[in-house]
């Protein structure tokens, strides 16, 4: 690929990236609606992150038990930790401040 197609396709992908941080605060009516809706969506893609990273740690913990592989299996149950902590940040943050 040209450095042309390349600029144009990340101009394509920031405009959509910002459109889905703009759009919940288009629909705000007053400044603190906008930085509430933000946070909302920054806590919606972390959990769609944290779903990919729980789903991936299952598969690596599957295989591990077929493959009989320790260390495979080890690794698969960190990742799964992991992903259910980024999944449930929310809530954790939550807990931790008391709302």
């Amino acid at each position: 690929m040209n450095n042309k197609k390349i600029k144009t396709i990340y101009t394509i992908a920031c405009a959509i990236v910002m459109g889905v941080f703009l759009i919940p605060a288009a629909y705000a009516t007053g400044p603190v609606e906008v930085v509430s809706n933000l946070t909302n969506v920054m806590f919606d893609l972390t959990r769609a992150a944290g779903i990919i990273i729980l789903l991936w740690g299952i598969v690596q913990v599957g295989m591990s038990i077929q493959s009989h592989d320790a260390g495979q299996r080890s690794q698969g149950f960190l990742v799964l930790a992991g992903g259910a902590i980024i999944c449930f940040a929310k809530e954790i943050l939550n807990l931790i401040a008391g709302v």
